[in-house]
């Protein structure tokens, strides 16, 4: 199909758009679950329906999911979540998407079928992959074209392992039959019947095969990793139309419209739209995204550039780390442990001590990540003593979230010359006053809690918005978030430093 052709059906699409309709429908698909969410036309949620799937473990740190499961659970909460509000698609005004990033599918054109399970996120099978390209010395090259430091955690080098290790995929790549996508591009193909092969910038610049700088599939890079251009789809802005679901899906065709991976959807949905903006993902790990604006030459060994989002094609870059563990430590304590009966308690127990008397929990159970980028060493619970205590171990662990977030932050803040202002945050531990209060403390800025729920499904939503022209600008978006807590800085410089220094002493022990 020409260039001509697509711009004429997706202008067709969007001038089907029904304005008189009440709902924005948000898929929100994640690593446990898929959710349904239906927005009011002033961006309030209204319902909201969970569909989980199974996660596969072929052997250690492997990771799969079913990619026809999760098509099938998205199909199924969709209508489900329709049904519970009692609407129909006629109430639809566009279908909106949010997904789990890098994760790697790869299909046959002519039946649909997947070749194989999807490739998550997590998985750590393609580390050979990586250190052959790394061992050629190709390792800066790729970073220095995508923004992101070679590894298995990106998709490249999860579909070079299909290619090299499915028995009949690469036949079909050589035979022009073989399709490549991160989810959102999987479901966006099942959902228009196969009619649209297509990703947004910002999860197309994950992949590790995407040029950040000529914003396009990089033929060196796919070459380097073994993939046929043929198999990568179309690339729009964040805000396109993408394409209407297929006939008998659903009663009506429903425009798509507005594409986010989902911790650039967060982003989006706290309007981190000006330069220098950043906000904290706060779950079982987190992201850190700062806004750098149309800088995309910064060079950091540590934390990558990556695609924020794209408007009508105009492209805004961010610094981003990702950390290991964050959440996950808590429920360590929980589950593991058993110091604690529910995360609730952390932060209350924390509390209970006036410091954490010099105890440092380094929670690096699966390595470090952004800043360090060592997968080798592992936790450790630094200067205990026989005056230790329970409150004192988790104190440390609750405190090991804000140093790891100030360890990106203060990379960002040295890489871009730019200094924060506050630091907008999400997630299920942000409810934890004690950990915001103390977050607010080491980064020595305002830490500002949305009383938004469903960021990454919201971010989504307010692209499907613009595309469908029920707000127009920014500034709209801007009106739409609430603050619900300020938290701001209440110790000193001095008392900061002394904290954080005890942090970088026990992380310097550790990769000695």
């Amino acid at each position: 199909m020409g260039d001509t052709q697509k711009m004429g059906e997706m202008q067709d699409i969007a001038q089907n758009v029904n304005h008189n309709a009440s709902y924005f429908l948000t898929i929100d698909q994640g690593t446990s679950g898929t959710k349904a969410l239906l927005f009011t036309r002033e961006g309030k949620l209204s319902h909201r329906l969970d569909k989980g799937h199974q996660q596969f473990y072929p052997q250690s740190g492997w990771v799969e999911h079913d990619p026809e499961e999760i098509f099938g659970n998205t199909v199924a909460a969709m209508k489900a979540v329709m049904e519970k509000a009692g609407i129909s698609s006629r109430d639809i005004i566009c279908i909106s998407i949010s997904n789990q990033r890098e994760t790697t599918i790869m299909w046959d054109r002519s039946t649909g079928r997947p070749v194989m399970n999807a490739v998550v996120w997590q998985c750590r099978r393609a580390e050979d992959q990586c250190r052959i390209i790394a061992e050629a010395g190709k390792g800066p090259l790729v970073k220095e074209k995508t923004g992101l430091v070679l590894s298995p955690y990106f998709s490249a080098a999860k579909a070079q392992w299909i290619i090299q290790n499915v028995p009949g995929a690469k036949e079909k790549m050589d035979a022009g039959n073989l399709l490549f996508g991160t989810v959102d591009t999987y479901i966006i193909w099942k959902l228009t019947g196969g009619t649209v092969h297509a990703t947004d910038y910002s999860n197309a610049g994950r992949t590790q095969l995407f040029n950040i700088h000529t914003l396009e599939w990089d033929r060196e890079l796919l070459t380097l990793f073994g993939l046929d251009p043929g198999c990568m789809p179309e690339v729009l802005s964040s805000d396109s139309f993408f394409g209407q679901t297929r006939r008998g899906l659903f009663e009506t065709g429903i425009p798509i419209a507005g594409v986010l991976g989902d911790s650039h959807a967060a982003f989006f949905a706290q309007c981190c739209t000006v330069r220098g903006m950043a906000k904290a993902t706060y779950g079982t790990g987190s992201s850190v995204m700062m806004n750098v604006g149309e800088e995309d030459s910064l060079f950091s060994e540590k934390v990558v550039t990556s695609i924020g989002y794209a408007l009508k094609g105009d492209v805004t870059y961010v610094l981003e780390g990702n950390i290991n563990c964050t959440g996950a430590t808590i429920k360590w304590l929980v589950d593991d442990l058993e110091l604690i009966s529910s995360s609730k308690e952390a932060g209350i127990l924390s509390e209970s001590v006036d410091s954490n008397e010099g105890v440092y929990l380094v929670p690096a159970f699966v390595g470090l990540s952004a800043p360090y980028w060592n997968s080798d060493v592992r936790a450790v619970i630094a200067n205990l003593t026989r005056g230790t205590k329970k409150a004192h171990i988790v104190r440390a662990a609750e405190e090991s979230i804000a140093y790891q977030i100030q360890d990106v932050i203060e990379a960002m803040q040295n890489d871009s010359g730019i200094s924060l202002r506050e630091l907008r945050v999400d997630g299920g531990p942000t409810r934890d006053t004690f950990l915001m209060q103390f977050q607010a403390d080491i980064t020595q800025v305002p830490v500002v809690r949305t009383s938004i729920e469903e960021l990454s499904a919201t971010g989504a939503m307010y692209m499907g918005g613009l595309a469908s022209s029920v707000w127009h600008t920014l500034k709209e978006i801007e009106q739409l978030r609430e603050v619900e807590r300020v938290f701001t800085p209440a110790r000193s410089t001095e008392w900061r430093n002394r904290q954080y220094d005890g942090w970088k002493q026990a992380v310097s022990n550790l990769l000695k």
